[in-house]
């Protein structure tokens, strides 16, 4: 038997939900434009055909909108609970009261997400209640938790007195500084936080444009009625990862082949390499098939990429390879090999799921990187890390590293943005965005080429980048 006891300003909560049951969609209907925009982005984090668990379901609207393989809504109010069951019969919906740790505990999780909307206002103790989420969390799990700014708390209190919307017990206030301090006492790690919806009101469509161009603009964005969080459970830290592949892109780096594999520690017990060539004209592919045989007591494997760019070099070896850990060693060896053991810990330990090279914090060789390179590489980690909602100091090194069942979801996913990367570092920066994975950097020492020329052309290469920018601004920033 539970020890749970409900609170008497709970009481109040579940009385004051049961009285409005009857009239939820009627209300939802009278803001519908907020109800659109809400919705817009939380499919935008959510995509469809996920396991999803909704606390504090009311009737269940947002919860079938988001078209889960399978659906579990839990509200504390059983007027509510029953009008849900009634309008989304496919659905599970269960009343119970997310502070109970046991009525959680029986739930039948894991979920691939776990949607908390303004439910955190009625709760006795939120460290408390979003602690007992562990259970049903593994770590691909992210919980979102949705919440109002209070500096709207004045035109919410004079829509209750005009009717436009029911009155509601008094709230928790919560800014999203507080949400993200509770989330981590209860070793919950935020991996990305937005503020949107200026504009609760379609004003003749200008509600729309405010909402997708202006709120989300620095200086502004805090004014937005709607803050989001996206976190990950930090105590969930399976040690599952036994295997790796370094995969090295290689396209007239001749000079470079056989010093990636004298220079590259073993730093698992299981590594594999492949290098992937495309259509050489130094000999490269002669060469390596010299090294791989050279060096029979290495699983080396080498293959020819079918198509054109760095990207699809990349992506035909990441499909045939074989590590639990998928590497980029660029070629041209300007990421030493030696610092790839620090990539495999950041991801074997749980403290990054997607992991990005930086050439830009400590100092690099004399002609590494040309200075209007420097100052370009600089511009575009600014913008993205703008953009993507997690901080990237250099966007464009090719070492990057992730779990090999987190590219295959990436995979799955890129319908979303096409195909427009030649590179593939896009492809793989903004499918992690897209799926909430904890991106880390990790600063290396950039070094000069001993062999061979670059084939970055500054110019084209730098609008394509420019392109992406703008591509990422409306693909993943003005929704």
């Amino acid at each position: 038997m539970t020890s749970f006891e409900r609170s008497a300003r709970k009481d109040q909560f579940r009385a004051t939900y049961d009285r409005l049951a009857p009239q939820r969609r009627a209300q939802r209907a009278r803001a519908p434009f907020f109800h659109e925009e809400d919705l817009r982005y939380l499919r935008f984090l959510i995509p469809e055909g996920l396991r999803v668990l909704e606390l504090g379901c009311g009737t269940g609207d947002v919860l079938a909108a988001l078209k889960p393989a399978y659906g579990v809504g839990v509200d504390f109010s059983p007027a509510m609970v029953a009008e849900a069951r009634r309008l989304h019969p496919a659905l599970d919906f269960r009343v119970g009261d997310m502070e109970d740790r046991d009525f959680v505990a029986s739930l039948p999780g894991p979920f691939d997400v776990i949607l908390i909307v303004d439910t955190l206002g009625s709760l006795d103790d939120v460290q408390a209640a979003l602690e007992s989420l562990h259970p049903l969390c593994t770590r691909e799990t992210r919980v979102v938790v949705v919440y109002y700014s209070h500096l709207w708390q004045p035109l919410l209190k004079f829509a209750e007195w005009i009717g436009w919307r029911a009155k509601q017990p008094a709230q928790n206030i919560m800014s999203p500084g507080d949400i993200h301090s509770l989330a981590g006492l209860a070793d919950f790690e935020v991996i990305k936080s937005e503020s949107k919806l200026l504009s609760p009101l379609r004003l003749l469509g200008i509600g729309r444009f405010v909402n997708r161009f202006i709120s989300m603009l620095p200086g502004i964005r805090h004014l937005s009625f709607r803050h989001y969080s996206v976190c990950r459970a930090f105590r969930e830290r399976p040690d599952d990862i036994r295997s790796a592949t370094v995969v090295v892109p290689v396209r007239n780096e001749r000079g470079n082949i056989e010093p990636a594999v004298q220079r590259t520690p073993r730093f698992c017990d299981d590594l594999e390499i492949i290098f992937v060539e495309g259509n050489s004209s130094d000999g490269s592919w002669e060469e390596v098939q010299r090294v791989a045989a050279a060096y029979p007591h290495l699983d080396i494997k080498t293959m020819r990429q079918p198509g054109k760019g760095k990207a699809d070099a990349v992506f035909t070896a990441f499909d045939a390879a074989r590590g639990d850990v998928l590497m980029i060693l660029d070629g041209d060896l300007t990421m030493p090999p030696e610092q790839l053991p620090k990539f495999w810990d950041a991801i074997k330990s749980g403290k990054g799921e997607f992991i990005n090279g930086s050439r830009l914090v400590y100092p690099m060789e004399d002609e590494a990187m040309q200075f209007l390179n420097l100052i370009a590489n600089k511009s575009f980690s600014i913008a993205f890390t703008w953009l993507l909602g997690q901080r990237f100091t250099d966007t464009l090194c090719g070492t990057k590293v992730l779990r090999r069942v987190d590219y295959e979801r990436i995979k799955r996913g890129k319908a979303y943005f096409g195909d427009f990367d030649p590179f593939g570092d896009f492809d793989l920066i903004f499918g992690a965005a897209k799926l909430n994975l904890r991106c880390v950097d990790v600063p290396i020492r950039y070094a000069a080429r001993t062999y061979g020329s670059t084939q970055i052309s500054r110019f084209s290469h730098g609008l394509m980048l420019i392109r992406m920018v703008i591509f990422a601004f409306f693909r993943i920033k003005a929704l």
